[in-house]
C-alpha cells in the first residue's frame, strides 16, 4: 500500500516562506513522478508543481512560478516544495500525489496516490 505523508504546513505572514515535505513509502515503483496540488475552500484542486524521477522534467503552475521550487531526494523518497514570497491567495490544503513513470501531468486524474494534505494559511 502506497503511503504519502505531507508535513511542513502552518500559518505564515504574507511575504514569508514555508517548506513542505512529502515522504513516499510502501511502493515498488522503479521510478515515479510526484506532483504538488492545492485546494482552497470552494475551489477545485489545482496543480502547483511536479517533478519527474530524475528531475529532468519540472513544471509549475502559473500562479507560483518564480516563488515556489520543487526538489527531490530519491534516496529518502522525499519531495519538497519550497514556498517563498507567500501571498494570502496561496492559502489552501496542499497535497502531494504520485504516479508511476516519468511523465509529469498537470491533471488531478492522472495521479494514482494521494497524501492526506497539509494546511497552509497565509495571513495579511
Amino acid at each position: 500500500q502506497v503511503q504519502l505523508v505531507e508535513s511542513g504546513g502552518g500559518l505564515v505572514q504574507a511575504g514569508g516562506s514555508l517548506r513542505l515535505s512529502c515522504v513516499a513509502s510502501g511502493h515498488t515503483f522503479s521510478s515515479y513522478t510526484m506532483g504538488w496540488f492545492r485546494q482552497a475552500p470552494g475551489k477545485e484542486r489545482e496543480f502547483v508543481a511536479g517533478v519527474s524521477w530524475f528531475g529532468i522534467t519540472v513544471l509549475y503552475g502559473d500562479s507560483v512560478k518564480g516563488r515556489f521550487t520543487i526538489s527531490r531526494d530519491n534516496a529518502k523518497n522525499t519531495r519538497y516544495l519550497q514556498m517563498n514570497s507567500l501571498k494570502p491567495e496561496d492559502t489552501a490544503v496542499y497535497y502531494c500525489a504520485v504516479r508511476r513513470g516519468t511523465v509529469v501531468p498537470r491533471s488531478v486524474g492522472e495521479y494514482d496516490y494521494w497524501g492526506q494534505g497539509t494546511q497552509v494559511t497565509v495571513s495579511q
